[in-house]
């Protein structure tokens, strides 16, 4: 009986081996694909915040050419306004 029982065992124990083999040969590659999946989430969420960001500037600065152009037509009428003013004043 004592046979049969080192024999499962030396089974046993080169099965975990074999296992464990297998485990340490493939974690230098599991290491790297998640540095590269980490790498690659990153640089790709900067290049999101890039697109935003230029998103919400052109707003911005569509918002400001906006007001500079009314701005602009204001001070015409403003200053058309003042001229018939002293105009009718004079008289």
């Amino acid at each position: 009986m004592s046979g049969n029982v080192s024999a499962v065992n030396a089974l046993t124990t080169d099965s975990v081996t074999q296992v464990n083999t297998k485990v340490v040969g493939e974690t230098p590659a599991m290491a790297m694909s998640n540095l590269l999946m980490s790498t690659s989430h990153a640089l790709s969420n900067t290049a999101h915040n890039a697109t935003s960001s230029q998103h919400q500037s052109r707003i911005v600065m569509q918002g400001t050419t906006v007001q500079g152009v009314n701005t602009l037509a204001n001070v015409g009428s403003l200053l058309l306004g003042r001229v018939r003013e002293a105009s009718i004043r004079k008289r």
